[in-house]
């Protein structure tokens, strides 16, 4: 069992201020793997009021302090990786090879980013006319953080927000929160001051709100569904604290005629069972033109149907469980609304036979035929659904793909480079992949419309941790 007494304040392990205990299931098994605190606002005070204590000296170090607890952070991360790894996927059931290599290897390039930022002395102030441009921490942090990559995005906050000068106070989600406590255990012995990282593990509407509202909080982080993402926005805004939220995504994957076919549908199925379909970036709408599209389907089938299902630690695994049972029951229901609504099943489906039990397993899916107005269209299904829709031309293809409420990602497949970035420059996301072109740690993340407000990673990341400060000299000296 991995039951977890203590909370994280002001550097040291403290006891709560509450009895709950939220129990933690492993979703292959249904089995309960351990427990942790359920702290409540008084455990948010103690955390906050640690991280403001910290705050003056920690924002007057320099870069070259700030870097080694970077270090520190990555290499403790490093040296846990496998233990780290099977913790991600013991409660929330990611395949043990996207845990080491994804759930894990990625937090390690985030930090080697924020690392290579952080190497050589501090930058001069920008100078604008007669003015001095100073950029500063902007103070206390709240980082609320999802289930679906536990320590990703919670690295993803909190170097940015050490690099730049900020304190820290992280919850975690209440359905995958044992990670967080190894990763604390790893910041606990990167040498950072008492009071600059706090946990406070708990619920949404308990811990959440209380971090969210607070108001010795300065800056709120979130990433999570765009309905949380909407009541984070609304408490913070109480306290007019600045707000950053990463949500969620419906995104499309344009196939162009000329695009090889058979490796782009491939590609395409893979990235969108990435995590078992539980990855915001899921490209999961796949745009086919209508003289291909019957091939595509077939293809996106055959691929989807021979991809091994089951037991997250087995590293044949492709497709793991879903985090829980609420979760599995909700991507159900969205499939038999599509079938519903006309969507035809080329592989998987809602009533699939023979999976794993007592897990919380979905089949593989691959839909043909989805309108582009219907529910797998428009609504984030966060399991392994792929959508398949057919389009007339380059303008149908665009128009399918910025209509939804979403702006994440998008991907375009092409074997014109010229013809895949002209398409790429139309649509209305954060960030396009061509041709399956990989992850890039130092580039800015995030989306517009209903997927986010503000960027992840890199220096656009760094920035979002800093306030501008603008200093007028006289004589403009």
């Amino acid at each position: 069992m991995h039951d977890r007494d203590a909370v994280y304040i002001g550097g040291e392990w403290v006891a709560p201020t509450t009895a709950a205990r939220t129990p933690v299931e492993n979703p292959a098994t249904g089995q309960v793997i351990g427990q942790v605190p359920e702290v409540g606002p008084a455990d948010v005070d103690r955390a906050v009021a640690a991280a403001r204590a910290a705050f003056g000296g920690w924002s007057a170090t320099g870069r070259a302090e700030r870097a080694a607890a970077l270090a520190g952070l990555r290499d403790g991360l490093a040296a846990r990786r496998d233990e780290l790894a099977a913790l991600i996927t013991a409660e929330m059931g990611a395949p043990a090879r996207v845990a080491s290599g994804l759930q894990v290897g990625l937090p390690l390039q985030v930090l080697d980013g924020y690392l290579s930022l952080l190497a050589g002395p501090d930058p001069e102030p920008e100078r604008i006319g007669g003015s001095l441009v100073l950029r500063e921490p902007a103070g206390v942090v709240g980082a609320i953080t999802p289930w679906n990559y536990p320590v990703h995005q919670a690295v993803a906050k909190i170097a940015p927000a050490l690099a730049a000068g900020c304190t820290v106070v992280l919850k975690p989600s209440e359905l995958a929160p044992l990670s967080a406590f190894l990763l604390t255990e790893v910041i606990d012995r990167a040498g950072l001051p008492p009071g600059v990282f706090n946990l406070v593990p708990g619920t949404g509407p308990v811990a959440g709100e209380a971090l969210a509202g607070h108001p010795d909080l300065d800056l709120i982080s979130f990433t999570g569904s765009t309905r949380g993402g909407r009541r984070v926005a609304a408490v913070a805004a109480g306290t007019v604290k600045r707000v950053r939220l990463e949500l969620g995504g419906k995104s499309a994957n344009v196939l162009l005629p000329d695009a090889d076919h058979a490796v782009a549908v491939k590609v395409g199925v893979a990235n969108c069972y990435l995590n078992t379909g539980q990855t915001c970036t899921a490209l999961s709408r796949m745009l086919v033109h209508t003289s291909r599209y019957e091939e595509a389907v077939e293809r996106a089938a055959e691929y989807a149907a021979g991809l091994p299902v089951g037991d997250p630690t087995d590293p044949k695994t492709r497709l793991g469980p879903l985090v829980s049972a609420d979760q599995r029951d909700r991507v159900l229901s969205l499939l038999r609304a599509g079938v519903a609504e006309g969507a035809r099943v080329a592989t998987g489906g809602p009533d699939v036979a023979g999976l794993p039990e007592p897990g919380h397993y979905v089949a593989p899916t691959v839909l043909a035929d989805v309108s582009p107005d219907g529910t797998l269209a428009q609504e984030e299904v966060f399991g392994p659904v792929l959508s398949v829709i057919p389009y007339r031309d380059e303008d149908d293809a665009v128009r399918i793909a910025n209509h939804t409420r979403y702006g994440l990602t998008g991907g375009v497949w092409s074997a014109d480079p010229d013809r895949a970035l002209a398409l790429a420059r139309r649509l209305r996301t954060g960030q396009v992949d061509i041709n399956g072109a990989g992850f890039n740690p130092l580039a800015p993340f995030g989306g517009y419309r209903q997927s986010g407000i503000g960027r992840e990673h890199g220096p656009y990341g760094l920035a979002e941790y800093q306030e501008v400060k603008s200093i007028q000299l006289p004589d403009g000296r």
